[in-house]
């Protein structure tokens, strides 16, 4: 059965563009002109989402934070497409849970590759997901909730981003073991997503913050990135 990719931009000519291209690649598609729609339709449950960040009522960022905070559609992957192009309009649409980023004007045969790769990497995830005895990762103090994206301190919950949240599980599930700067852009950002590494730097600190008391789990490798403890009393 082949997958089915919403599309939302309040552009009609290259709503039209992407839709044309998409189908032409096999694919079923959902059409939305703005962010009410949008929702509307993702009740369907498609397979992925194209999002355009402005829109003329809900702005893209709102409705894929929306998305990525319900049950029923926070599995759904999205890709953004935008005419924002700086480093911080990416790294904000990371925060919020997405799970990549094109910007416009853009290469029609870019984006269709993209979105295969992003359901192909979707798809092995989830089989992964399966495969596991168990969704949650328990270090220490520390429980982390895979399937619901929740994060429990000493039994308090801790409010991480979509990306704290990555970032924090991809750290537990590689105690002990050093992880470069440059790989945890391409695990947990994603490749060929054009931020820089200190933007890393910026999400462990964050992240150390709301571990508080623990944060002393995220050690830092000098010249090389960062490290998490290898035993909750390390």
């Amino acid at each position: 059965m082949s997958k089915t990719i919403l599309i939302v931009d309040d552009e009609d000519d290259l709503r039209k563009l992407v839709d044309f291209n998409l189908r032409g690649a096999g694919f079923q598609t959902l059409l939305a002109a703005n962010g009410e729609e949008a929702l509307r339709l993702a009740k369907q449950r498609p397979d992925l989402v194209v999002l355009d960040l402005m829109l003329p009522d809900i702005q893209g960022t709102e409705v894929c934070r929306i998305l990525k905070q319900s049950d029923d559609t926070r599995h759904i992957p999205v890709l953004i497409l935008s005419a924002r192009g700086d480093e911080i309009d990416r790294v904000v649409g990371f925060e919020i849970g997405a799970e990549d980023y094109v910007v416009k004007p853009f290469s029609v045969r870019e984006l269709v590759l993209r979105v295969k790769a992003l359901l192909k990497r979707t798809v092995k995830k989830a089989a992964a997901a399966t495969a596991a005895p168990s969704n949650e990762l328990l270090f220490g103090l520390l429980r982390i909730d895979q399937t619901r994206h929740r994060v429990w301190l000493d039994d308090e919950e801790l409010i991480l981003t979509a990306l704290e949240f990555k970032l924090l599980a991809t750290f537990v599930q590689r105690k002990g073991r050093v992880q470069t700067r440059e790989r945890l852009l391409d695990d947990v950002w994603g490749v060929d997503i054009g931020v820089t590494t200190r933007t890393v730097d910026t999400h462990v600190k964050r992240l150390r913050e709301k571990l508080g008391s623990s944060a002393g789990y995220v050690e830092t490798v000098r010249g090389v990135g960062y490290r998490f403890a290898e035993k909750p009393d390390a």
